[in-house]
């Protein structure tokens, strides 16, 4: 891991079909992406490079629409954003409750204001 990246496990992930107009992802896709990501309940280890995401072996690239927060009366951090992986295009949304969250909150924060997007 190189030191420009941010390493964490999330408890939480979801992605889906997005924009709503580009074509619809066959059925095969939607229950990998069930199985593996939605709709596991185990941590999935995320790896935030320069213009990347890595959620478990799903590489996301394209990345837009970055947004960061830690919600009101919540000890967690969210990260939702657009990318693409594959040839589709996708929303994600990554929730991690970690005791440490509030130093990845920071640390994606510094990487969202560097991000070149």
């Amino acid at each position: 891991m190189s030191e420009s990246q941010i390493s964490y496990f999330a408890e939480k992930v979801f992605v889906h079909h997005w924009p709503k107009d580009s074509p619809a992802w066959d059925e095969s896709l939607q229950k990998k992406l069930d199985v593996s990501i939605n709709k596991n309940s185990n941590l999935k280890k995320i790896i935030v490079d320069s213009e990347t995401v890595l959620i478990e072996n799903f590489l996301i690239t394209n990345l837009k629409k970055i947004g960061v927060s830690v919600p009101f009366f919540k000890n967690e951090c969210r990260m939702i954003f657009e990318g693409q992986f594959e040839n589709i295009f996708a929303h994600i949304h990554i929730t991690t409750k970690s005791d440490d969250f509030l130093n990845i909150f920071n640390q994606l924060m510094s990487w969202k204001n560097n991000f070149s997007n």
